[in-house]
């Protein structure tokens, strides 16, 4: 299944174990850091990385490792580069629910008793099986991580518990907008049908109110990279034949021929298409990047405006 297999840590532990273990043995020097010194980061996914900048800011040196918005998350495969930037972190927040899998390997290979982790899921009380990991779409999630992470700095910097306070709300303000967004869909479009690649984005569109008609197991087959079944398939197809739904959600970041095929659908049938992705596009705040989505699928039920790509 893609969302359980998604890498092959072909080497890394084994191969660069010297680099591991000499990055391992520096890390009980960079623990005892002066007081000026940066706190090193860790994102496993860009969009957790940026919060951290956002509540830490100049006393932060942050690294986002998955953040390419034109590559499929679920197929990532971590290098020697990513096992140094964990070994030195004095942070790390990834999301869990076998996303990142790679993370806690990479992080067992250069054991750091200072190091402070963020597994969002087990600190949010998902459970195991969730089977939907893409929790940065559910409005509550980042307001809930960004008090962990704020407090995790604080720990680390107590000196700078005011700057790290302050920036925290500012951080929760600035929700504010995405959060009318979502309410603005609730007010004027409940229960809108929708169509989905994949439950990138399902937790918004719970959020929203809105009506989600692509069947569950057609969306778990395309995000574990397995074949959705016949009926399935078919089920989907007359979604878009029909014009039953208002907007068509699209994974930008899993793209295959059952996808592309729905695309077309989409546009032979003057349905709008919205682009989604996994990690932030480049240029954008995670905040601002679920306000443009979110307005995007305002656009499309409203004026029948395709925003295929941010």
């Amino acid at each position: 299944m893609r969302k359980k297999t998604l890498l092959t840590l072909v080497g890394i532990i084994g191969i660069s174990g010297a680099v591991l273990v000499g990055c391992a043995n520096g890390n009980s020097a960079s623990s005892k850091k002066s007081s000026s010194d940066k706190i090193i980061a860790v994102g496993a996914e860009n969009e957790y990385a940026d919060v951290i900048s956002q509540i830490g800011g100049k006393y932060t040196s942050v690294t986002g490792i998955m953040s390419n918005p034109e590559a499929d998350p679920h197929s990532y495969e971590a290098n020697t580069k990513d096992a140094s930037q964990i070994s030195k972190a004095d942070l790390i927040v990834q999301n869990g629910l076998g996303y990142d899998d790679f993370m806690s390997k990479l992080e067992n290979g250069s054991k750091n008793s200072n190091r402070k982790v963020i597994d969002v899921a087990k600190a949010l009380n998902y459970s195991a099986d969730t089977e939907n990991p893409h929790l940065w779409y559910k409005p509550e999630t980042m307001k809930r991580v960004a008090r962990l992470i704020t407090t995790d700095l604080e720990k680390v910097k107590p000196s700078k518990k005011d700057y790290f306070e302050n920036n925290l709300t500012k951080f929760n303000d600035s929700l504010k907008t995405w959060e009318n967004d979502i309410q603005t869909l609730k007010n004027d479009y409940p229960q809108a049908k929708v169509a989905v690649t994949e439950p990138v984005s399902d937790y918004l569109v719970d959020a929203a109110n809105l009506k989600n008609m692509t069947p569950w197991n057609y969306q778990a087959a395309v995000m574990n990279g397995t074949d959705p079944s016949p009926q399935d398939i078919k089920t989907q197809k007359e979604l878009f034949n029909n014009k039953t739904i208002k907007v068509f959600l699209y994974n930008q970041q899993a793209i295959d021929d059952s996808t592309t095929e729905l695309l077309s659908l989409a546009k032979k049938n003057n349905i709008p298409v919205v682009g989604v992705y996994e990690t932030a596009p480049s240029g954008y705040t995670y905040q601002k990047w679920m306000e443009k989505e979110t307005e995007a699928i305002i656009s499309a039920i409203k004026e029948g405006k395709s925003t295929e790509k941010l």
